[in-house]
């Protein structure tokens, strides 16, 4: 029986790397409905960092030093709070997205 080791090693050693720019959502959020479905997808799914990560990317769109000035948070604490991994309290989500324009609605699950 041969290796077929050896064979994708080659074909690992071919293929060549390609340089792609990083992808920033925030260019692509410059209306109202866009942002609302882009939040709305991002709640859809269960790690609430996938919603934070949405949120900055709406916050960032927007302009983090115009939403510190509405929410009557720090830059800072906005950085913070939206970072991966952070835990913020819902009163903080609430003033970040509320400055951003957006409200949250619960409706029953499907």
């Amino acid at each position: 029986m041969t290796s077929k080791a050896p064979r994708k090693a080659k074909a690992k050693a071919k293929a060549k790397a390609i340089d792609l720019a990083p992808f920033d959502a925030s260019e692509y959020l410059g209306n109202e409905e866009v942002i609302a479905e882009y939040l709305a997808a991002a709640l859809e799914n269960p790690n609430p960092d996938v919603f934070l990560a949405a949120v900055a990317d709406v916050a960032k769109a927007r302009g983090i030093s115009a939403l510190a000035r509405e929410s009557g948070l720090t830059r800072a604490g906005i950085y913070r709070g939206l970072s991966a991994g952070s835990t913020p309290s819902f009163a903080t989500v609430i003033k970040i997205t509320r400055a951003l324009g957006v409200k949250l609605v619960p409706k029953k699950a499907a």
